[in-house]
């Protein structure tokens, strides 16, 4: 296992070594707190398979579903309203 120790910047950001970006075909991480461990793991939006191995779906995403630009709160909510009704 490779390890690293980085510190985070003013405004709490990390960066992820660029040899260790460039194995996987994604810029879309997943971040997991588990106790005292943070838990980073690749998520291919494309496949959406670490969701379905969890039991969980993307049901909406900027960059599938919306050239990446982002969507008003008040739109986000009705969308999420009109899954949640079926």
């Amino acid at each position: 296992m490779a390890k690293k120790v980085v510190k985070s910047s003013s405004k709490g950001q990390i960066t992820l070594p660029k040899k260790w970006r460039g194995q996987f075909d994604t810029d879309t991480f997943v971040l997991d707190l588990q106790g005292r461990r943070l838990i980073v793991t690749a998520l291919d939006l494309r496949e959406g398979e670490e969701f379905e191995e969890a039991g969980e779906e993307v049901l909406w995403s900027a960059e599938r579903d919306n050239d990446g630009k982002g969507i008003p709160v008040e739109e986000m909510i009705r969308i999420l309203e009109k899954v949640r009704r079926g």
